[in-house]
């Protein structure tokens, strides 16, 4: 029988788990982590009550009283039962995953699963996802929000990452390289330098700056709407110093 449309906010299943901690039914761990002073070990779960004739039994997909599927997919590892999104269960990750699975890889060194495109396309953290998220600080390799991949190889979860950017911050929370392509907006600013002189006592001022890109340590000409790192042409850098003044050339 087709599995029955019920559940909860974070997962759509005919069944209710008995937390092996505590021995509550909840519809999922979160559920019960939300309640509860103490979280659910997934992979401890034994036994579920269906939502449609309440029989207690062991964890499965199907019911042994009235053959309801608890869920359109079921994982025996994780316990999960869900509705189907192409999740596989990945033995590396240690949990399940949305996929289809052949559009993602599991990167040794960053310990996660990726999308295919950043194959031999991204920079490596070792075990990456095991660090909480910064902005929000809570679980990212658990988490059933998406994580973005910033050039660094840091991790956000999308949603942060989309709200940070509305703030018009641009740069990892960790290490403060350019979280994206800043290309264009480096070129604006060039335009906006230009067009604005420094006053007279601070055109021949130079000051010392580290590039949070490239980390290229560096003597600029000082501004005060940025300074550019000579060696990626990136504004994205702070001073490492005060200012060097420089007597005018006659």
């Amino acid at each position: 029988m087709a599995a029955s449309v019920l559940g909860c906010e974070h997962y759509m299943r005919s069944c209710l788990l008995r937390a092996p901690c505590c021995s509550k039914l909840y519809v999922c761990r979160l559920c019960h982590d939300a309640k509860e002073n103490h979280q659910m070990d997934r992979f401890k779960v034994k036994e579920v009550k269906c939502s449609i004739c309440n029989r207690d039994q062991k964890a499965q997909q199907t019911c042994e009283g009235c053959r309801i599927k608890f869920g359109e997919y079921y994982c025996d590892i994780c316990h999960l039962f869900d509705k189907d999104k192409k999740q596989y269960h990945c033995e590396q990750c240690g949990i399940c995953r949305i996929g289809p699975k052949e559009m993602y890889f599991h990167c040794v060194k960053c310990n996660l699963c990726l999308a295919s495109d950043l194959r031999g396309n991204h920079k490596c953290v070792e075990n990456v996802s095991r660090q909480n998220c910064p902005v929000c600080m809570e679980d990212i390799h658990t988490s059933r929000i998406g994580a973005q991949v910033l050039p660094c190889g840091h991790l956000l979860h999308k949603t942060c990452f989309k709200e940070m950017s509305k703030t018009g911050a641009y740069r990892c929370p960790l290490c403060m390289h350019s979280a994206w392509d800043m290309t264009t907006c480096w070129e604006e600013l060039d335009k906006e330098i230009s067009q604005t002189p420094m006053p007279t006592e601070y055109q021949n001022s130079t000051v010392k700056i580290l590039c949070n890109d490239c980390q290229t340590h560096c003597t600029v000409q000082f501004h005060v709407l940025g300074m550019k790192c000579s060696g990626c042409g990136s504004y994205n850098t702070a001073r490492d110093g005060g200012l060097i003044n420089q007597e005018p050339q006659e």
